[in-house]
C-alpha cells in the first residue's frame, strides 16, 4: 500500500526529470575537449565543488543502506560517517596526498603512478580500480528500482522496466554532456535532495516523537543503539575497517578524487573537500534516522532478513501525497547524479589507462570523447545486468565496503608511497595491487558458493577487510625492499 498519487506526485517527478535533463544537456555545447569531458577543463569553485560531490556520494543505494544500519543499529549505524567526515576534513586540511596529486594535473590516480612506478603498473592500477568500481557500483540500480517500486506501488514485474528506464535517463546526458552536465544536474540535485530528504525527517520526527524513536532504539537495541564498542553486531573490528575505508576512499576513490582533478587548484580542492566533511556526517544522519523510524513503525523482526527494504515500505506509507512526489523527485536526483558521476569515473580510468597503449594519448580530442562516450554505454549495460543477476549477502553497506576495497586497499598504500616513500618501486606496487586485489574477491566467491557460505560467515567480512588493509601495506613495502636488496647485490 502506499500513498503514491499519479496526478500530483507523478506530475512533480516529470516536471523535475524534464528540468533536470534540459540543464544537463544544455550544457553539451561546451563540450569540446577530452578534458572537457572528464573533468569539466579543470575550472571548479568552491561551491560547486561541494555541492557536486556532496550530491554525488548520496544516492537511492547509499540512502537505502546508511538506513538500513540505522534499521540494524541505530545511532551506532553512523559511525561510517563520523570516520568519513573526519578522514574528508583531516586530508582536506593538510593537504595529505590530494595537494601532489592535483599539482601533477592527471585526470586518474594510475597516471601519477607511471612516472615513479611505470606503464605495467598503470594499467594494472586502472584494470582493478574498474574492477572493483564496477562491483560496488553494480547494485545500485537494483535499489534504486527497489525503492521506487515499494515507494511508488508498482507491481514487481516493471521492477526491470523501472530499472532500464533509469538507466537510460541517466546515460543519456552523461554520454553527451559528461562532466560538465553532471556538474550541471549536481547542483539542481543538491538543492531539490536537501529539500525532500530534510522535509521527511521533519515528518517522521513529528509523526512519532524524537524522545519515542530514541525510545525505540534503545528497546530493541539496548545501549549498542548509541555506543558501538558495546554493540555485539559491530565490534571493534568494524569500527577499524570504517577507519580503514574512510581514508582509502577519501584519498583514492575516483568519483570523490574526480572533484580534486577538477578544481581550479590544489587550494580549492583541499576547501573543497573541508566543506564538504559535515555533509559527509549528515548524509549517515538523515538516512539512520529514517530506518530508525522503520524500526519504530514495523519492529526488528518484519525486515530481519532484508532491513535494506525498510526505510521505502515505511516512507510508501508514511509520507502523504505531494511531499511523496518530491521525495521521489530528490532520491531520483541524487541518484542520478551518484550514477552520472560514477559512469564517468570509470570510463575516465577505462580510457585513460586501461586503453592508454591503444591510443598513447594521440587521438584527436572528438575520438576521446566518442570513445567515452562508447565506454559509458557498455558500464551502462553492465550495470542493468549485473543489478538483475547479483544476489546481496548481508548488509548492503558491508557489500559497498568489501567491493570498494578491492581497489582503495592497493590504491591507497601505493599512492601514499608514490607520494611520500622515496624507495617504493614497481614491484611493491604489483605486490599490492594483487594482495589487495585477491583477499576481498575470493571472500565475495566464498560467500556466494553454496559449499563455502558458512566459512566465509565465520570469517566475517570486516576482519577480512583489516586484514586486506594491512597485507596490502605489508606486500608493498616487502615487495619494495626485496627488489632494492637484490640490486644492491
Amino acid at each position: 500500500m502506499t500513498n503514491f498519487n499519479w496526478w500530483v506526485d507523478g506530475s512533480i517527478i516529470l516536471l523535475y526529470v524534464v528540468g533536470a535533463v534540459t540543464a544537463g544537456l544544455y550544457v553539451r555545447r561546451y563540450v569540446k575537449k577530452v578534458d572537457d569531458f572528464l573533468v569539466a577543463g579543470r575550472n571548479v569553485d568552491l561551491y560547486l565543488g561541494i555541492a557536486s560531490l556532496s550530491a554525488t556520494e548520496f544516492g537511492i543505494a547509499t540512502c537505502m543502506a546508511n538506513a538500513e544500519l540505522g534499521y540494524k543499529y541505530g545511532f551506532a549505524g553512523i559511525t561510517p560517517g563520523i570516520a568519513l567526515a573526519l578522514a574528508m576534513f583531516v586530508v582536506g586540511s593538510t593537504g595529505f596526498c590530494i595537494k601532489p596529486l592535483r599539482q601533477q594535473k592527471v585526470i586518474t590516480i594510475p597516471e601519477l603512478f607511471q612516472a615513479k612506478f611505470g606503464t605495467k603498473v598503470r594499467w594494472a592500477s586502472g584494470v582493478v580500480i574498474v574492477l572493483g568500481g564496477l562491483l560496488n557500483m553494480g547494485v545500485f540500480l537494483r535499489q534504486a528500482g527497489d525503492f521506487l517500486v515499494i515507494v511508488g506501488g508498482f507491481d514487481l514485474r516493471y521492477l526491470e522496466l523501472i530499472m532500464t528506464v533509469i538507466l537510460v535517463g541517466i546515460a543519456v546526458y552523461t554520454i553527451l554532456g559528461g562532466m560538465l552536465s553532471v556538474l550541471v544536474t549536481d547542483y539542481i540535485q543538491f538543492v531539490v535532495m536537501s529539500i525532500g530528504l530534510l522535509a521527511v525527517v521533519g515528518l517522521i520526527i513529528w509523526s512519532f516523537g524524537w524522545e519515542t524513536l530514541n525510545e525505540t532504539a534503545y528497546t530493541e537495541l539496548g545501549a549498542g543503539a548509541y555506543n558501538p564498542l558495546v554493540n555485539g553486531d559491530y565490534g571493534i573490528d568494524r569500527i577499524l575497517l570504517d577507519l580503514l575505508v574512510a581514508f582509502a576512499a577519501v584519498l583514492t576513490w575516483q568519483t570523490m578524487i574526480s572533484r580534486v582533478l577538477s578544481a581550479k587548484d590544489a587550494l580549492t580542492g583541499q576547501k573543497i573537500y573541508r566543506g564538504t566533511s559535515p555533509f559527509f556526517l549528515v548524509r549517515f544522519t538523515i538516512p539512520a534516522v529514517l530506518g530508525i523510524g522503520a524500526l519504530h513503525f514495523f519492529g526488528a523482526d518484519l525486515f530481519a532478513e532484508n532491513g535494506v527494504l525498510a526505510m521505502p515500505n515505511l516512507l510508501s506509507q508514511l509520507v502523504p501525497v505531494g511531499l511523496l512526489g518530491i521525495l521521489i523527485a530528490a532520491m531520483l536526483a541524487a541518484d542520478m547524479s551518484t550514477n552520472s558521476s560514477y559512469m564517468i569515473a570509470w570510463s575516465s580510468v577505462i580510457y585513460n589507462d586501461i586503453m592508454r597503449p591503444i591510443h598513447k594519448g594521440l587521438w584527436s580530442d572528438q575520438k576521446g570523447i566518442l570513445w567515452n562516450r562508447v565506454l559509458i554505454a557498455v558500464i551502462g549495460v553492465f550495470l542493468l545486468l549485473y543489478g538483475l543477476w547479483y544476489p546481496l549477502k548481508g548488509d548492503l553497506w558491508v557489500y559497498m565496503q568489501v567491493t570498494g576495497t578491492i581497489y582503495l586497499a592497493s590504491m591507497s598504500v601505493i599512492l601514499i608511497a608514490a607520494c611520500y616513500w622515496k624507495q617504493a618501486n614497481n614491484w611493491g606496487a604489483i605486490a599490492a595491487i594483487t594482495t589487495g586485489c585477491v583477499m576481498p574477491i575470493s571472500f565475495l566467491i566464498l560467500q556466494q558458493a553454496p559449499a563455502t557460505q558458512d566459512m566465509a560467515q565465520q570469517l566475517g567480512p570486516y576482519k577480512l577487510g583489516v586484514s586486506t588493509y594491512a597485507c596490502t601495506a605489508i606486500a608493498m613495502v616487502m615487495g619494495s625492499m626485496l627488489k632494492n636488496k637484490l640490486k644492491r647485490t
